[in-house]
């Protein structure tokens, strides 16, 4: 299995949901700014949107998109336990995966990554942001993850909440989720995961300021 990730981007939660399955896995980087990996190849043969992650199977078929990679994975490794299997349970971590997805990767924090944003916009997306923390916030309250136990879900919102380092989201508003962000940096596969790229983040804008 090939994953294609940017470092600390949101293919990070595929890279911790491996290391939670112990699964084997080559991991290939993709500069989020050239679209190529590091060995030259244009990621747009394997991902026409030049979007991370994608995920070439052992069988070479591709597959792309966050969510969908994500159940791939615990489904490739029903062992390690990080999906229900089905029903109301699978139900609700598809739930918490569009929520996450939509709510906080896209509608919070990526228009948040745009410098040149007008401060009236930023100032509004952080209000509409604050509506969904608090809405997650309640959920988490008393919870140790947003399912009964890990699951790729919380291997994509700690990946998220990290995101937090780059702009001006205030996760100490909200002690469950700021909580829940400092417990799950500590668990193994997410310290493994955000100590590995940030490294390679770091060796990234290197490339970037010799260019």
């Amino acid at each position: 299995m090939d994953l294609y990730f940017s470092p600390l981007a949101c293919s990070m939660a595929s890279r911790i949901a491996l290391y939670e399955a112990e699964a084997p896995a080559r991991f290939i980087e993709v500069d989020s700014h050239t679209k190529r990996t590091l060995d030259g190849e244009d990621f747009h043969a394997v991902n026409p949107l030049g979007l991370v992650p994608a995920i070439r199977a052992d069988d070479g078929e591709i597959l792309t998109e966050n969510a969908a990679i994500l159940q791939y994975i615990a489904d490739s490794f029903p062992e390690a336990k990080l999906a229900p299997e089905g029903g109301m349970a699978r139900s609700r971590l598809q739930q918490w995966l569009c929520f996450i997805g939509t709510e906080m990767h896209k509608a919070l924090f990526t228009p948040l990554f745009d410098s040149s944003l007008p401060e009236e916009v930023v100032a509004k997306t952080l209000e509409a942001g604050d509506r969904r923390l608090a809405y997650l916030n309640d959920h988490l309250t008393g919870r140790e993850f947003l399912l009964d136990q890990f699951s790729v879900a919380d291997a994509y919102l700690v990946t998220i909440l990290n995101w937090k380092i780059a702009t001006p989201v205030d996760l100490e508003k909200w002690p469950a989720v700021h909580s829940y962000y400092r417990r799950l940096k500590k668990r193994p596969s997410v310290a493994r995961a955000l100590s590995e790229e940030g490294a390679l983040y770091a060796a990234e804008q290197e490339r970037r300021k010799a260019a």
